[in-house]
């Protein structure tokens, strides 16, 4: 798969799930559709967030490294853009259960932290 394919790939994810995750908000009645609507959501909200941020490290990449870094780069912008999306939709469960303080959200940061820092050492 070529640098520029696996990009229009994950340009199709994000418009997707964009479109989708609109439709969730407009048709879905949180208080009618229960755990199985906020399961829906967050699992939209998470491929929207995973695929922008990829194709937003992968763009920072490139300006910054040149387009044959980027190709060299595509599992850890992968990687990165997966777990800033965990560490979003983490941060959003914790709001919607009430649970959100600042120390949480850093706790949670650690954690993303500390499982890039394990698969950096891996490398």
């Amino acid at each position: 798969m070529t640098l520029k394919s696996y990009i229009w790939g994950i340009r199709l994810v994000a418009l997707v799930s964009f479109i989708a995750g609109v439709l969730v908000v407009l048709y879905t009645d949180p208080e009618k559709a229960g755990t199985t609507g906020l399961v829906l959501f967050y699992m939209i909200v998470f491929f929207f967030l995973s695929s922008f941020f990829n194709l937003l490290l992968l763009w920072v990449r490139k300006k910054t490294l040149g387009s044959e870094a980027v190709a060299l780069n595509i599992n850890l912008s992968f990687r990165q853009g997966m777990l800033l999306s965990i560490f979003a939709v983490g941060l959003l469960v914790l709001q919607s259960l009430r649970l959100l303080v600042w120390w949480d959200g850093l706790l949670l940061l650690a954690g993303v932290f500390v499982i890039e820092l394990y698969f950096l050492s891996k490398n």
